[in-house]
């Protein structure tokens, strides 16, 4: 088993906090095992086994109480002293009206609670009124690179750093596709994945009336990470197919795939003026495997195979990302996480002088001293003028 210290070490310093720990993520990117590594390290403190409760509401046993009564009084009966108890709810967006719960029990027992959900706006809405402020949210990633490496030395399977890159640019970092060998059986464990996501947590969720049309504008999304989004030209798109959807739409279809974290909007913001811009949002896949199951490959887009990659890899690694935008020019990204902050650029290659000044020029304007990287699949170092160059392998491994 894959250990996910990355997760784990942001959780730990909460393990007995009131605050209720929760933890979103794509379906099957790994929450339900990262939540089982969470009670294996709080068993060690010694808890007794009665207080540690866990409830996972896919699992067939739990259905007579996914409802917010049932819920209550099976959690309530499992309550015998005023020592503490930690609660592990997985896929709670399945109750509704959960919130009331979970701040009862947050408000009236000696309890530690965690809760994860396939949905990044798990808490937003009428209802979150009750739990404001009394939260700490994480967001959970399919497999980073470092991880994806971990399992096969784990298997020890003695691959190099570049090609077990290649592997996870083609298939991803799902963790029920990366155990498997046999590419066939990844393609059609991912496609269940795909279709599970759809259906599960957009279709249903949202209650979506024409899944062709959600299904065209999703791929669309897939097929086009790492760049510019706009509804109207998706519409446009989809009209030509003879497959009509109105503008709104788009956008509302945009905002539940976003909400069921399979891509994310990312918003440019404005280095010069310091602030978010709300146009030209880019789109980004979370896991490169849907990528291959909805792009045929071409050489023109590795560059944007890197620069996902590095996008999902500083999402892993906890900051908040955006678009730079500079008066004539763009920077890949803007990555701050608390007062740290860096600059990025992502490249497939820099082999040659127009590529190198593109990306090492897109800092000219920049004035602060904040770090600057331009990251790329080259194993010569090319850092110049104060701005650093890793190899991406190198970087992806890096310890953080």
């Amino acid at each position: 088993m894959v250990i996910r210290e990355r997760y784990l070490q942001r959780i730990r310093p909460f393990y007995d906090s009131e605050m209720v720990k929760v933890i979103t993520g794509i379906r099957r990117c790994g929450k339900s095992t990262l939540m089982q590594q969470i009670i294996a390290e709080i068993q060690q403190q010694d808890v007794a086994h009665d207080h540690i409760i866990y409830i996972n509401f896919e699992n067939y046993k739990y259905r007579k109480i996914s409802n917010p009564d049932a819920l209550y009084e099976y959690v309530e009966n499992k309550i015998k002293d005023d020592k503490k108890y930690y609660l592990f709810i997985d896929e709670i967006q399945n109750v509704p009206e959960f919130e009331l719960v979970i701040n009862s029990f947050r408000a009236t027992h000696n309890i530690s609670i965690f809760i994860t959900g396939s949905n990044s706006k798990l808490l937003s809405g009428e209802l979150a009124t009750h739990l404001s402020g009394r939260t700490l949210s994480f967001r959970i990633m399919p497999f980073c690179f470092k991880e994806f490496a971990a399992l096969y030395e784990e298997k020890e399977k003695l691959i190099s750093p570049e090609q077990l890159l290649d592997k996870y640019m083609l298939w991803g970092g799902f963790p029920l596709v990366c155990k498997e060998e046999n590419d066939s059986e990844k393609e059609v464990i991912l496609s269940n994945i795909y279709d599970s996501v759809v259906l599960k947590d957009v279709v249903m969720r949202n209650k979506i009336a024409s899944v062709t049309a959600l299904d065209r504008v999703l791929e669309n999304l897939v097929a086009n990470s790492a760049l510019t989004i706009s509804g109207n030209t998706i519409a446009s798109s989809l009209k030509a197919d003879n497959i009509a959807v109105s503008v709104p739409t788009v956008y509302d279809y945009l905002k539940y795939i976003s909400d069921a974290c399979i891509c994310d909007k990312v918003s440019r913001y404005d280095i010069r003026g310091k602030k978010v811009l709300s146009f030209e949002e880019k789109i980004y896949v979370c896991d490169l495997g849907f990528f291959h199951l909805k792009k045929n490959r071409s050489k023109e887009e590795y560059s944007r195979i890197v620069e996902t990659i590095c996008y999902n890899e500083l999402i892993s690694r906890g900051y908040q990302v955006y678009v730079g935008k500079t008066y004539k020019s763009e920077v890949d990204f803007i990555a701050q996480k608390g007062k740290e902050k860096l600059y990025l650029q992502a490249a497939y290659l820099l082999d040659n002088a127009e590529t190198i000044e593109r990306e090492f020029g897109a800092y000219k304007k920049i004035e602060d001293n904040y770090p600057k990287y331009v990251i790329s699949t080259d194993r010569i170092p090319m850092s110049r003028d104060g701005i650093i160059h890793k190899n991406l392998c190198s970087w992806l491994l890096e310890s953080v």
